[in-house]
């Protein structure tokens, strides 16, 4: 009897652990179950559209240029400088004042020079008399001929002390070498100034001129005549048209540029020298070409693209840029006009991605079909 007990016992034991562990497993099962269906339901919804924005191709001339800075300078300028000494008797010009080439400035005290001069005339009007008279007697063979060369030789060297005396005299009128504006005077009324020493400044700004040293690969792009615009700050950003004036024919060694000379028109002399200018040279044009925002170019892998909606559905497209200009990229291959660019939210966007466009339909980037800005594809 014992050992049946036992025997029943132990089957009881052994029937709760299996059934403890069915138990387990079929939980199992259901958490299982439960867990896969989440995922099942999020394959098979769709992912919703995304939003972007997008834009028509516009049309319009494009320019390149080669931009860079310079300031600009006088096309002439120079010191007038004493030629003799003296006391300022007169100052005849101011700064501002426009002067011509040989128009005095000022008057130094010439006394001594003005006595001397006068010596040296009456000495020659002296020697003028007996050269006249000893003329005569040469010609009645009563000097030989060697007296008469003798007093011809020294007439010829008084006139030549006469010439010095009255052009030393001269120079105590200062003169201005060029015609210009006097930009500056170094002298006042009575002072006493040496030979050589600044008396003023004239400078010429008819033309005015920029000089631009650029790069030599860019040497072949650059040309005379070809149109020049320039951006000064004192200006207020109004550009100021202009063309390209001298092309050195020769690349400095040390630094690897060539200069480039602007001439500057300015009839009503706003612009000074010393400005700073920002200089850009057109030198190519692509007229009536496509372009689209820069911002809706995607430069993946070396591979050029744009995103175009087609029934509300992201299709890339690759294509080939030309020139760029005020935030406009040229297409040269790829588009036609009826594309709609995405321009906003292409970042990030896969192919065939479904889209929903929030702006109109028509907008484009710009309505203006001017000439473009400038490609800087080198600067100084």
């Amino acid at each position: 009897m014992r050992c049946l007990v036992s025997d029943c016992g132990s089957t009881g034991e052994e029937s709760m652990k299996l059934y403890r562990m069915g138990a387990v497993a079929l939980i199992c099962v259901f958490l299982l179950g439960g867990c896969d269906r989440p995922d099942d339901k999020n394959e098979d919804e769709e992912s919703p559209p995304i939003p972007v924005e997008t834009s028509l191709p516009v049309r319009g001339d494009v320019v390149a240029v080669y931009s860079g800075t310079a300031p600009i300078e006088a096309f002439a300028e120079a010191d007038v400088i004493a030629k003799v000494a003296g006391e300022v008797r007169e100052v005849l010009a101011e700064e501002g004042d426009d002067v011509k080439a040989g128009q005095i400035l000022a008057r130094l005290d010439g006394d001594r020079l003005r006595l001397e001069l006068n010596e040296s005339q009456a000495r020659l009007r002296k020697l003028q008399r007996d050269f006249a008279r000893n003329r005569n007697l040469k010609e009645k063979s009563l000097i030989s001929e060697g007296d008469f060369e003798k007093i011809q030789y020294e007439l010829e060297a008084l006139q030549a002390s006469y010439n010095l005396a009255s052009l030393e005299f001269d120079y105590t009128q200062i003169r201005a070498p060029i015609s210009g504006v006097v930009s500056e005077r170094f002298i006042k009324l009575g002072n006493t100034i040496t030979m050589g020493e600044p008396v003023f400044r004239v400078t010429s700004i008819e033309p005015l001129v920029a000089y631009l040293y650029v790069p030599e690969r860019e040497y072949r792009k650059i040309s005379p005549g070809q149109p020049v615009r320039i951006d000064i700050d004192a200006l207020g950003g109004e550009q100021v048209p202009t063309a390209v004036t001298r092309v050195s024919p020769s690349i400095d060694a040390e630094t690897g540029t060539f200069k480039v000379t602007i001439e500057i028109l300015d009839p009503e002399r706003r612009i000074k020298p010393g400005m700073f200018a920002r200089i850009s040279i057109v030198y190519d044009k692509h007229e009536d070409v496509l372009q689209v925002p820069r911002s809706a170019i995607v430069d993946e892998m070396s591979t050029i693209s744009v995103f175009v909606v087609e029934d509300n559905v992201a299709i890339r497209r690759p294509v080939q840029t030309g020139f760029a200009a005020n935030g406009l990229i040229e297409i040269t291959n790829g588009l036609d006009d009826k594309d709609h660019v995405i321009t906003v939210g292409q970042v990030g966007l896969k192919p065939e991605a479904k889209v929903t466009v929030i702006n109109a339909p028509d907008e484009s980037p710009s309505d203006s079909t001017e000439e473009s800005g400038s490609v800087t594809e080198g600067q100084d």
